[in-house]
């Protein structure tokens, strides 16, 4: 059973949000809050796999309620909620350890995809709402994260780069003509090189090093 934390401020949202969870034999809504100071403290006592989290809030806002959950060891994977798809906080969040984003007003079968994918370890990056997100918001240039991406080797840079645009290990199998298998060895070792938790950490990485440019296709 995936156990799961609702922070978001607006009760009707929060309510929905609820009952589509709860209704799936696998999740359950262990904790609710509708502020980031009461998130931070129900998630502590609660210890849910995967919290669904407002980026905007009163009293403490998404972002940095994110930053205070990932920093302790053993921290759940945070799906972020937007109301818009270029949302300006959102790279914020993305680097205070978030996995993924939702839109607020997403089918329920996206939302519930989207917490088994990132309680599996992954991020929520397919989604053409994130890449518009790094294409829009691009982070600034980093000479560290450009060692990082020289020091992989030149078949971990093209699946990196691949990763970066949203493509799944099957699609990037497919490009490079390996196995799927295979690409997962290759997403593994690359995240461990840049020091990346997940897919969408690597994403920024590739955007700061250069590899990837806004609009890149």
């Amino acid at each position: 059973m995936i156990r799961v934390a609702l922070v978001e401020d607006q009760v009707m949202v929060r309510a929905g949000f609820r009952m589509v969870i709860d209704a799936q034999d696998d999740l359950e809504v262990v904790a609710e809050a509708g502020d980031g100071v009461n998130g931070v403290a129900e998630v502590r006592r609660t210890r849910p796999d995967v919290v669904v989290m407002d980026i905007r809030m009163p009293v403490l806002d998404g972002i940095e309620a994110c930053r205070q959950l990932t920093a302790r060891p053993a921290s759940p994977r945070i799906l972020m909620l937007t109301t818009y798809d270029l949302d300006e906080y959102a790279l914020s969040a993305v680097r205070a350890g978030a996995s993924g984003f939702l839109l607020k007003d997403a089918p329920p079968e996206d939302m519930l995809a989207a917490i088994r994918t990132v309680h599996a370890g992954d991020a929520v990056l397919a989604p053409s709402t994130t890449r518009r997100l790094l294409d829009h918001l691009a982070p600034p240039f980093d000479p560290a994260a450009t060692r990082a991406v020289e020091a992989l080797t030149d078949r971990e840079r093209e699946v990196l780069f691949a990763v970066a645009r949203g493509r799944t290990n099957a699609e990037i199998a497919a490009q490079l003509t390996v196995s799927a298998g295979t690409v997962k060895t290759h997403v593994s070792n690359l995240l461990t090189k840049l020091g990346a938790r997940d897919r969408l950490q690597a994403a920024i990485t590739a955007y700061e090093s250069g590899l990837i440019r806004p609009g890149h296709r």
